[in-house]
C-alpha cells in the first residue's frame, strides 16, 4: 500500500509593494519640509540684502546723476560768462554781478574769478578780493587748459584716508580758458568746496540711511556727510562722478547692518510647521487609501473600456488640433490594414490615403484646421494592398473637461456592404426598367401592327400602281411615276422609324450619361408617343423654348420616364370629350438653380387624395392590371440622374407631372 505523496507547501504571501511604498510620500515630504525650516531662513535673509544692495545702488545712481547734474549746470554757466568776456560785452560791474549770481545760485561754489595770463585779476565775484594764489595742482591745470583749450576740473587734495575724519575743507578748481581768437586771455576760475557738495545736493532722507563720502584716486576723504552716523561696511556702493581732469568718487556706506531673524519667530515657524506636518500625513494617510481604492475602481473601468472598444465594429480616431493622430480603436486599424503603431502620432498625408483622391483628402484638412469640419461625409481608404475600402465618416469636436476644445473625434463605419446592396439594388432597378420596356411594348404591340399595316398597304398600293403603268404598251410618263415611288419611300421611312424606335427602346444597355437636347429626346420617341396618342384620339402638343440648355443624362432612361408619364396621360383622357384630349410636354430653364424642368400636363380625371399619397409606392397601381412599378421606376430614374419628380392638380382639370434635371454648362457642351 503506498502512501498519496504530501501537499507541496504554500509559500508565505509577500507584502503588496503598493503598501510598502505607500509611505515613501510622507517620508519625502517630513524631508523636505525639514530642509525648508533649514532653507528659509537663510533664504529670507539672503533675499532682504539683495534687496537692500539693489535699493543702495538705484539710490547712489540717484545722487550721482543729481550731483553731476547740478555741476554741469555750473560748467554751462562758467562757459557761457567766458563767451561773453572774450566777446568784450560786460563792464566790470556787470561781469561782477554775474559772477556774485553764480556764487548765490549756486552754494557748492567758493568764489569766481577771472585770472589774466599776468596773474593780475579781470573780475571778481568779491570786488574787494586781492590777487589769488592759486596751488601747485590748479596752475598745472591751468596750464594744461591753456594748451588743449579745454575746461577742465583741479584734482583736489586730501589730507587723511578714507578711514579718517574728512579735513575741514577741500577745494577744487574748474578752469574755462579764455581765447578772443588766438589771444590767451586766462582763465575763469570756479572753486568747489567738496563738503558744500553732499550738504547742497545730498538729499536728507539718503543721509539719514546712509554715510556718503567724497574720495579721490586713492581713497582718500575729499568730504564725508553721516548724519545717522558712520555706516557698517554691510551694504556700499561707489560710483565715479566722471568730471575732466579730476577723478572724485562718490561712496555710500549704509547704516544698515545685516538682517536678522526674531528667535520666537522661527522657534513658532517650527511648531506652526511641525503641527502642520502631522496634519498633512494623517490626511495624507486618508488620501493615499481614498487613491488606491479610486485606482482600483479606475482600473475595472479601463478593462471595461478596452474590451468595449475592441468589440466595436465602428472605427475611432481622435485627431488634434494640428491634424496629428493621437488614438485609434482596433476597428480602424481593421478598416484601413495598417497596426496602431504606423498611424498615431502622425501628420498628414496619413498612409492609408489614395492617391487619386489626395486633393479631397487635403481639402477637406484644410477645412478641420480652419475649424470648418464636415459632420458627416462619404469617402475611401486605402489598404497597404491597393484594396479601396468605402467609409462614412462622423466628425465632431473634441472638447476636455474645462470646455475647451482639444481637436476631433471621428467615428468611420466600413460601407462595403451597404454599398454592394446598393449596386444590386440598381441592377434590380436596370432589370425592372427593362422589364417595364418590355411591357410597354406589349401594350403597344397591337397598335403597333395596326399602324405599320397603313404603311405597307400604302407602299403596295403605290408599287401596283407604278407596276401597272410600266405595263402599258404606251411610252412611260416620268411625271406620273415619281409622285407614287415618293409616297412608296415615304411610308417605308415612317414604317422604319417606328420600328427602329422600338428597337432602341427595348435594348438592353449599361447607362450613359451625355449631354442631351430635350427636343432631340422627344423627336426620338415622338412616333411612339403619337401612335398612342392617335389610338386614343389625343392631341399631342410640345412647348420647347429654343435657347433651353441641355441636360447630362442617360437617353433611354429618360425616354422611358417620358413614355411612361405620357402614356399614363393619354390613358387620364379615355373617358373625357374628345375636344379636350390634349397632351402638352412644356420644357423650361431655371437659371437660378441651374436647372431644366419637363412637365407632362394632361386634362383627365386627375388625382385623388387617398391615391396622391401612396402614388410612388411599389407595386401599387390604380389600373386593375397594372404591377404599379412604372411611377416607382421612372422617379428612381430621375433621381438617379440627381433631380426630382413630383406632380401637382391641374387647374384646367387632370393632373402635371413635372420632373427636373441638372443643366449641362454651355462651355461644357462645346467642348465635349
Amino acid at each position: 500500500m503506498t502512501s498519496s505523496p504530501a501537499p507541496a507547501p504554500v509559500p508565505p504571501r509577500r507584502p503588496h509593494s503598493g503598501t510598502s511604498l505607500r509611505w515613501l510620500l510622507p517620508i519625502v515630504l517630513v524631508l523636505f519640509f525639514l530642509a525648508i525650516l533649514i532653507w528659509l531662513p537663510w533664504q529670507a535673509r539672503q533675499m532682504e540684502s539683495n534687496e537692500r544692495q539693489e535699493q543702495l545702488i538705484a539710490d547712489t545712481l540717484w545722487v550721482e546723476q543729481t550731483i553731476r547734474f547740478q555741476m554741469g549746470r555750473d560748467e554751462e554757466s562758467l562757459r557761457s560768462l567766458g563767451v561773453e568776456i572774450t566777446a568784450g560785452h560786460l563792464s566790470a560791474k556787470e561781469l561782477h554781478e554775474r559772477m556774485a549770481r553764480l556764487l548765490k545760485n549756486g552754494h557748492e561754489l567758493v568764489r569766481v574769478v577771472w585770472l589774466k595770463p599776468d596773474g593780475a585779476l579781470g573780475g571778481s565775484s568779491d570786488p574787494l578780493a586781492n590777487p589769488v594764489e592759486l596751488t601747485p595742482a590748479s596752475r598745472a591745470t591751468a596750464e594744461i587748459t591753456r594748451k588743449t583749450k579745454r575746461p577742465m576740473y583741479t584734482q583736489p587734495e586730501a589730507q587723511s584716508h578714507v578711514s579718517s575724519a574728512a579735513p575741514s575743507a577741500v577745494l577744487m578748481d574748474y578752469h574755462v580758458p579764455l581765447f578772443r581768437g588766438d589771444e590767451y586771455l586766462g582763465d575763469l576760475v570756479a572753486t568747489y568746496q567738496t563738503v558744500a557738495l553732499l550738504d547742497e545736493m545730498v538729499p536728507w532722507w539718503f543721509a539719514q540711511d546712509n554715510q556718503v563720502t567724497l574720495v579721490d584716486r586713492d581713497d582718500k576723504v575729499l568730504a564725508r556727510r553721516a548724519a545717522a552716523g558712520p555706516g557698517h561696511g554691510v551694504y556700499t556702493h561707489k560710483r565715479a562722478l566722471d568730471l575732466p581732469g579730476a577723478s572724485v568718487t562718490l561712496v555710500t556706506d549704509s547704516v544698515k547692518s545685516e538682517p536678522q531673524l526674531l528667535p520666537n519667530l522661527l522657534v513658532g515657524s517650527v511648531i506652526v510647521l511641525s503641527l502642520g506636518l502631522l496634519w498633512s500625513l494623517l490626511a495624507l494617510w486618508g488620501h493615499i487609501s481614498k487613491r488606491l481604492a479610486a485606482e482600483g475602481a479606475l482600473r475595472q473601468q479601463m478593462s471595461f473600456r478596452t474590451a468595449m472598444e475592441n468589440s466595436l465594429v465602428t472605427g475611432l480616431r481622435a485627431r488634434d488640433l494640428e491634424g496629428r493622430i493621437t488614438y485609434v480603436n482596433p476597428a480602424f486599424c481593421q478598416i484601413v490594414g495598417y497596426p496602431a503603431e504606423e498611424i498615431v502620432g502622425k501628420l498628414p498625408p496619413m498612409p492609408y490615403w489614395a492617391e487619386e483622391a489626395m486633393s479631397e483628402y487635403q481639402a477637406r484638412f484644410a477645412s478641420v484646421l480652419a475649424g470648418k469640419v464636415t459632420p458627416q461625409f462619404e469617402t475611401f481608404f486605402q489598404r497597404p494592398n491597393g484594396e479601396r475600402v468605402p467609409v462614412l465618416v462622423f466628425e465632431a469636436p473634441l472638447v476636455d473637461n474645462h470646455g475647451k476644445q482639444t481637436g476631433w473625434m471621428g467615428s468611420i463605419l466600413d460601407i462595403s456592404d451597404r454599398k454592394r446592396i446598393e449596386e444590386v439594388n440598381r441592377q434590380q432597378q436596370e432589370k425592372l426598367q427593362s422589364s417595364a420596356r418590355l411591357a410597354t411594348m406589349g401594350e403597344i404591340a397591337s397598335m403597333l401592327a395596326h399602324e405599320l399595316n397603313q404603311p405597307l398597304a400604302a407602299i403596295s398600293s403605290y408599287t401596283t400602281g407604278a407596276l401597272n403603268v410600266l405595263d402599258r404598251d404606251a411610252p412611260v410618263d416620268r411625271a406620273i411615276l415619281k409622285p407614287a415611288l415618293e409616297q412608296a419611300s415615304a411610308q417605308a421611312q415612317r414604317a422604319g422609324q417606328i420600328i427602329r424606335s422600338v428597337h432602341e427602346f427595348v435594348k438592353k444597355r449599361e447607362p450613359l450619361r451625355q449631354a442631351l437636347a430635350i427636343p432631340s429626346l422627344l423627336d426620338g420617341i415622338r412616333a411612339l408617343i403619337e401612335l398612342q396618342a392617335r389610338q386614343s384620339y389625343v392631341t399631342f402638343r410640345t412647348t420647347i423654348p429654343p435657347d433651353l440648355p441641355p441636360v447630362r443624362a442617360d437617353r433611354v432612361m429618360i425616354e422611358q420616364v417620358l413614355l411612361n408619364l405620357t402614356r399614363n396621360g393619354i390613358e387620364a383622357m379615355q373617358h373625357i370629350p374628345p375636344q379636350r384630349r390634349i397632351l402638352n410636354v412644356v420644357a423650361a430653364y431655371d437659371a437660378e438653380t441651374d436647372k431644366v424642368s419637363v412637365a407632362v400636363i394632361d386634362q383627365g380625371h386627375g388625382i385623388p387624395e387617398e391615391v396622391a399619397a401612396r402614388l410612388f409606392s411599389p407595386f401599387f397601381s390604380t389600373k386593375a392590371e397594372g404591377m404599379g412599378m412604372g411611377l416607382n421606376i421612372c422617379r428612381t430614374a430621375i433621381e438617379f440622374h440627381g433631380g426630382a419628380l413630383t406632380f401637382h392638380a391641374n387647374p384646367q382639370g387632370g393632373t402635371i407631372f413635372t420632373f427636373v434635371l441638372p443643366a449641362v454648362p454651355v462651355a461644357t457642351t462645346q467642348e465635349t
